[in-house]
């Protein structure tokens, strides 16, 4: 199949898995790339981290687009119609379930 592709234009393209073959499939120039740097925060005492918290916290929250009164009230009626719709759904399979079971038992 690959013999019947023209022989111009994208160059070569490699097939199948280098595992396989054992080649590596990242080189090391970017394997070091991506390594983790060590954070240097580990000599900072704990007590600073543990006050730190809760300003981040504040600040990432203030950061947040809250949904409007409108909004909430349609995603509260979607959440409740979908779960009187599984609830529905739910007791109907049990229930033909149970009229399964006691015809099957109860001959």
């Amino acid at each position: 199949m690959s013999e019947n592709q023209p022989k111009h234009g994208a160059g070569a393209r490699p097939t199948g898995k280098r595992q396989l073959a054992g080649v590596s499939t990242t080189s090391t120039a970017t394997y070091k790339g991506k390594q983790v740097v060590a954070n240097d925060d580990d000599d900072a005492p704990r007590q600073n981290k543990v006050v730190a918290f809760m300003p981040e916290v504040v600040s990432e929250m203030r950061k947040v687009i809250w949904p409007t009164a409108r909004q909430m009230l349609n995603y509260t009626i979607i959440v409740f119609a979908f779960l009187i719709l599984l609830t529905g759904l739910v007791a109907g399979v049990d229930f033909l379930a149970g009229i399964g079971v006691e015809k099957v038992l109860v001959r």
